[in-house]
């Protein structure tokens, strides 16, 4: 294929969260913690755990297509973003794939927490290469790889999927400006090894999460020709409400311009910012005009930021 030119638009959403709740009363009933330090310190009050990441991704990819009122047949490509794949290989989004009946390619993306905005970037791509829809998923089962005895971690993370359907446009579509990042002399500071549980140094994370989403924002938003003022909306990595503060405070940004799913789903990695996206499109909170800033960071350190002008074509 040659490149087209072409941009592209969001045009379907969905979730799919377990059914499973583990509030953080549970959690202090079994380990060396309070209801109150958890949510104080990292805003999460409960979080859903169970199930697969293609069974969680094949229903929220489902439920985006419903909403778009398309099957497997219009999609060109499944592109998941995850850190959790049920197996080695093959890549999971085949097993969503197969399931959705898509009939084109179908890869993972494995950038962690930044995964999501690593797949829109990629997308966009193909679009511009002449596909006509991609089924675009960020889904995990991060309670698989967490130690719940360790109270570090065991508070932190949850399971989930989040999904959209991105259609191709004649014009230049919605994605306005992007930065992408990764720091691999960081890596030791979130990692997982197979077979082995998630380990973080959570204080210098913290730190540099911070630190990452401001200047990811800036380059994005000094490349798209805007100043924080000019965005409509911030949907964040659903890591921690004191690191999501501490950037919007940096970027002059206040918490009402934000999306917070975090209190109700926890940190579930690369689904959290398509699950954020989602419950703003569902709540109304998105119209066409409004500028969306999607900002993630997470293991490798990557990072990553995406300005979306709604309804764009």
């Amino acid at each position: 294929m040659t490149p087209t030119g072409r941009g592209g638009r969001i045009v379907g959403w969905g979730v799919a969260l377990p059914d499973a709740v583990v509030t953080n009363a549970a959690l202090e009933a079994r380990l060396d913690t309070t209801d109150a330090w958890i949510s104080e310190r990292t805003g999460i009050r409960e979080r859903r755990i169970g199930g697969t990441t293609t069974g969680l991704a094949v229903d929220a990819g489902r439920r985006a297509l419903e909403h778009a009122g398309l099957d497997g047949a219009d999609i060109d490509a499944v592109v998941l973003a995850t850190t959790t794949p049920d197996q080695v290989m093959p890549q999971s989004a085949a097993t969503v794939q197969d399931a959705l009946g898509v009939v084109g390619g179908a890869f993972d993306v494995n950038a962690a927490c930044s995964g999501f905005v690593y797949g829109l970037i990629t997308t966009h791509g193909l679009l511009a290469l002449g596909m006509r829809r991609v089924l675009l998923i960020g889904a995990e089962t991060l309670s698989r790889i967490t130690d719940w005895e360790d109270r570090n971690t065991a508070v932190l993370f949850a399971d989930g999927a989040g999904a959209v359907v991105i259609e191709s446009t004649p014009g230049p579509g919605a994605l306005v400006a992007w930065d992408l990042g990764s720091d691999g002399a960081t890596r030791h500071l979130i990692e997982s090894d197979h077979g082995g549980f998630l380990q973080m140094e959570g204080k210098e994370v913290f730190r540099r999460a911070v630190r990452v989403i401001v200047d990811s924002t800036q380059a994005t938003l000094e490349r798209a020709g805007c100043t924080a003022d000019d965005v409509s909306l911030v949907v964040p990595h659903q890591a921690n409400i004191r690191i999501i503060e501490a950037a919007c405070a940096r970027l002059g940004i206040p918490m009402e311009r934000t999306v917070n799913v975090l209190d109700r789903t926890g940190n579930t990695s690369a689904a959290s910012i398509p699950i954020g996206l989602a419950d703003a499109l569902d709540a109304g909170r998105i119209h066409d005009g409004d500028r969306v800033l999607l900002v993630g960071f997470g293991a490798g350190m990557a990072w990553a930021s995406a300005l979306l002008e709604w309804g764009r074509s």
